[in-house]
């Protein structure tokens, strides 16, 4: 038995025919050759990399545009999207060490600009971490800086490569302690940079970086020759391909997405991905799939970075496709199916992560379909709702219902991510096979759905859970009032989304029902007219049939689609750490750590009140860089453009600026019996502030809840739901 018989004997509720065959054209070596292929396009002949707007990314996304036609999808077009450009095409540091030993240096890039012309001499120094007090002592004036770094778990590149670029460095060098680029020391890694392209950074790995530390002890400085071109240019361009299999309703559509850019090879981040994306493709054409909805694969462009000197500098080719390129999609496109990292297991359970809407319908879905025991021994789950860390982000917040294959909580991300150490080695075929099954049958499942099965109740329930009563009620909300309208437009959704499913499940039983039909007319047609007459004569009535259906039901799925928009614009906010929350838990945030920091100062326990503070907005960057430093990455997300904040405008509700307050304590602390009354006059005041703004942001909440129960009421009223 073949693995595609074994996955369709195990296939626990859909034996379809339809699956069956998809089943049997599935060719996963197709997908791995076509990830490997994807490979021989780069901007460093050394390290690889396809950076947004490049030269590399252009030749792959041709690469992409002619395999998309070649398998057969129609319409393929390359859409035209703006992007600042970065070209990395290698750093190379070397010197003669005291013995006369010539060393050389492979170094990583970040998307900054930076061209010696050529080889040329430079100063280099250690600072340590790089933060203000660490470069105060330093003369680094044109010099090369190397520090220490630990993304993940401290601050991130661009606060510690302003610093020394204030000060008048010609670049930071970074080594990646721990956090990222943990597989081996001599991994290299890179993320986006988040600040401005004349600040300029490359990353060393932790084995070379050790050999310089060591000449940098017994010298102080040392005398280096460097050899980089990374350049950045602003307003350029790049293409995001696109190609489709018509549906009978052109008029609805399923929208899938991965990113051809990448750092280093990017074998899982993010070739695999595209590749999966085109073997899924490329299997149901093959396989003579006639999909109700026009299925739309979209390979993007500019993932990894796109806009210079934003925090918000990730997703740009998604951001661009859904809100500028296809704005139209909006309300057609009932769901998109991202894909990341999909040829290695990220933890014991795999897992689909989604928008709170599409839970309840991945859950039921997820039953059908069992993970590889070997690779998943705790099977498939659903988590949401979804981050900010893929494209997924950009497309729900237009309006299209995301999920994507669960990437962000395994190891990989801190092992193997963004290094060179992402690559073919760490292939898992068993993995990979999986993830062409379950998104295969998931864009089966939703294709048959005659209405978008979105369900809102979970959203609602969350909003409602999450809601500090205690802290609201502070700020003068009448929780109880609040918390029952919310169950009240929870139990309207719950029961709008039963009349959903009572009407898919209906279909679902009318198809299952008409293709055993279908079997006993071929038999008998196939005497009359031959097979080919059969499947003519039952497609165009089993089409006619579905189309009336959906027609009855299209006008209620653009009022559920009109109201997931409304959601995102409503109640999606992120954190400064870009966490993606409710507008009412960011401010409860403040207040809690504001309440635990002036009680510690009441106390006289600063270290307490200090740690409360760091979890503040971003205030955590106060205490180890200057003012200088702490304002431009502020000013930078609350008063830029919105096209350069892109899937971060607006999202953000305000910022309570305590640089001083932290640095005052911090002083403080060196001197014996003083007070804080200072300090706690500003937090008081901070507080208050923070009490108006929960308040404000619950009040515009409860207003969305009343708002949702009346339009769920309506569609509860709506005639004709049932399936005739």
């Amino acid at each position: 038995m073949d693995r595609a018989e074994r996955t369709e004997e195990n296939m626990l509720q859909r034996p379809g025919r339809e699956e069956r065959e998809y089943l049997k054209k599935l060719d996963i070596g197709y997908s791995y050759r076509l990830a490997r292929n994807m490979e021989k396009y780069r901007c460093n002949e050394t390290l690889g990399y396809r950076t947004a707007g490049s030269r590399a990314e252009y030749e792959t996304g041709e690469f992409l545009y002619e395999e998309m036609k070649r398998i057969g999808l129609q319409g393929v077009v390359k859409d035209k999207i703006k992007t600042d450009c970065w070209d990395f095409a290698g750093a190379r540091l070397s010197y003669r060490s005291a013995d006369g030993t010539e060393r050389s240096f492979e170094l990583a890039g970040y998307q900054t600009q930076f061209d010696t012309n050529g080889p040329k001499e430079f100063r280099l120094v250690y600072a340590g971490r790089a933060t203000q007090r660490e470069l105060e002592t330093l003369d680094i004036e044109g010099k090369l800086v190397l520090a220490d770094i630990n993304q993940r778990d401290e601050w991130w590149i661009s606060y510690p490569v302003y610093q020394a670029y204030k000060k008048g460095a010609a670049a930071l060098i970074a080594v990646q302690e721990s956090g990222y680029g943990e597989v081996h020391d001599t991994a290299l890694n890179a993320q986006d940079i988040g600040g401005p392209a004349e600040a300029a950074a490359f990353s060393i790995s932790r084995a070379d970086a050790e050999i310089l530390k060591r000449e940098l002890k017994e010298t102080g400085e040392l005398t280096v020759r460097f050899d980089a071109r990374s350049t950045v240019v602003r307003d350029g361009c790049t293409y995001n391909i696109l190609g489709t299999i018509p549906g009978r309703d052109a008029g609805s559509m399923i929208l899938l997405s991965a990113h051809y850019d990448s750092y280093f090879d990017g074998f899982q981040d993010d070739n695999s991905a595209v590749a999966m994306m085109l073997g899924i493709a490329k299997a149901l054409l093959e396989s003579g799939y006639r999909p109700e909805k026009t299925l739309l694969f979209c390979a993007m462009a500019a993932e990894e970075w796109g806009v210079v000197n934003s925090k918000y500098d990730w997703s740009t080719g998604a951001f661009q496709e859904v809100f500028t390129v296809h704005p139209e999609w909006r309300g057609r496109v009932i769901a998109n199916m991202n894909f990341e990292l999909p040829a290695h297991a990220h933890g014991r359970q795999d897992k689909i992560r989604c928008v709170y809407e599409y839970v309840s319908f991945l859950k039921e879905f997820i039953r059908t379909v069992p993970g590889p025991e070997g690779a998943y021994p705790d099977g498939i789950g659903v988590a949401y709702p979804v981050e900010t860390w893929s494209d997924d982000f950009s497309i729900a917040i237009s309006g299209i219902p995301s999920m994507v294959n669960d990437f962000s909580s395994g190891t990989f991300m801190e092992t193997h991510y963004h290094s060179q150490f992402d690559n073919d080695d760490f292939y898992q075929e068993e993995v990979y096979y999986h993830h062409h099954v379950l998104y295969g049958m998931l864009l089966m499942a939703f294709d048959r759905t005659v209405i978008a099965p979105l369900d809102f109740s979970l959203q609602l329930a969350c909003l409602g859970r999450t809601l500090d009563t205690g802290l609201a009620r502070q700020a003068g909300i009448a929780t109880e009032e609040f918390l029952s309208d919310v169950k009240r437009a929870e139990e309207l959704a719950k029961k709008v989304y039963a009349l959903v499913k009572q009407a898919n499940d209906a279909a679902a039983a009318q198809e299952r029902e008409a293709e055993a039909v279908k079997g006993r007319h071929e038999t008998a047609a196939e005497a009359k007219g031959g097979r080919e007459t059969a499947d003519a004569e039952w497609a165009e009535q089993e089409g006619e049939s579905r189309a009336a259906v959906r027609e009855r039901l299209a006008g209620m799925e653009q009022e559920l689609l009109a109201l997931f928009l409304t959601l995102q614009d409503q109640l999606v906010r992120l954190t400064w750490s870009d966490e993606v929350v409710f507008p009412h838990s960011y401010v409860q945030n403040n207040l809690r750590r504001g309440n635990l920091a002036l009680d510690a100062l009441r106390r006289d326990e600063p270290d307490t009140a200090l740690e409360a503070i760091y979890e503040i907005d971003n205030n955590r960057y106060a205490f180890l860089f200057g003012r200088e430093v702490y304002d431009y990455f502020t000013d930078y997300v609350l008063k830029q453009d919105p096209e350069r904040l892109q899937w971060g405008a607006g999202r953000v509700m305000g910022h309570e600026h305590l640089y001083g307050v932290i640095q005052s304590i911090l002083q403080k602390q060196k001197w014996e019996d003083c007070g804080y009354e200072e300090e706690i006059r500003v937090l008081s005041g901070v507080q208050a502030n923070q009490e108006a703004l929960l308040h404000e942001a619950v009040m515009k909440e409860w207003e969305v809840v009343r708002q949702t129960a009346e339009r769920l009421s309506g569609l509860l009223g709506r005639p004709d739901w049932r399936i005739q």
